[in-house]
């Protein structure tokens, strides 16, 4: 038998239900997007994963260091924007907003190498209805992504909340199609109750995570970096036993109802 230390075990275990997940981030990470198609000698395809964030900025804050990660081992990662943040500079109209966040997200995605698409909401006034569950059932159908991560549901910000139930809607109305990983926003400022099964070790891959972050300059990032999202990347990496981490939550379904139709 292979003697595992504390170390190891913890590091392994971080004191969650991790290792009991049916596919965790590590894993996927780990595993050759090539050897699935390798083994069975047929032709590869690339992996996709979505990040879907709520405004310009939040891809990159929740999930930066996993999407580039991924990258690194050769999946397809789409920053998918809810909204082209509108409401997120003060003295500034709507539309002269959303112009410059939406020039800040291509300089970000060009830092991390993530294609890039907004959705047709409007920041600090997003909303659920019928047309908006079928505009996010009909971006993951269209990307047919094996991996999205999105924000976690219980959190301070609406439109954080409502992006998350319209991703968890799709997810059930696309049959389960895809791993749907929660990442947290500020945790103890905007995430709440957020109880990790996943890590992910950054720390390879921080200083150009928030580098991509910078990209964002009329968000008050280096203050929103230093204050909020490297202590939680350090403090998650304390857990994970490495530098910096990002922690997710994997919600795990079964097969999808019978009242399920996909629109």
């Amino acid at each position: 038998m292979k003697k595992v230390s504390r170390r190891n075990w913890l590091k392994t275990s971080a004191g969650v239900a991790a290792s009991a997940a049916a596919l965790s981030l590590p894993s996927i990470l780990n595993a050759s997007p090539l050897s699935s198609s390798i083994s069975s000698g047929k032709k590869s395809k690339k992996r996709k994963a979505l990040v879907i964030g709520a405004h310009p900025d939040d891809p990159e804050t929740i999930a930066g260091g996993t999407m580039i990660l991924l990258l690194q081992a050769g999946w397809d990662v789409v920053c998918v924007y809810l909204t082209r943040g509108e409401a997120g500079i003060k003295g500034k109209s709507g539309k002269e907003a959303a112009a410059i966040r939406e020039k800040e997200c291509q300089a970000a995605c060009k830092v991390t190498g993530a294609r890039y698409r907004f959705m047709s909401q409007v920041d600090g006034a997003t909303v659920i209805n019928k047309d908006k569950y079928d505009e996010m059932l009909s971006v993951i159908k269209e990307e047919k992504p094996e991996l999205v991560i999105t924000h976690w549901p219980i959190d301070t910000h609406r439109d954080h909340r409502i992006c998350s139930i319209l991703v968890y809607d799709a997810w059930r109305y696309s049959g389960y199609s895809f791993n749907l990983f929660y990442a947290e926003a500020m945790s103890g400022n905007q995430s709440m109750k957020f109880i990790p099964t996943d890590y992910v070790d950054i720390t390879s891959v921080a200083e150009k995570k928030h580098k991509a972050c910078l990209c964002h300059v009329s968000q008050e990032m280096p203050d929103l970096l230093n204050n909020w999202h490297i202590p939680m990347e350090k403090f998650r990496g304390m857990e994970y036993w490495c530098d910096y981490a990002e922690a997710f939550v994997h919600l795990t379904g079964h097969m999808a109802p019978s009242f399920v139709e996909m629109k």
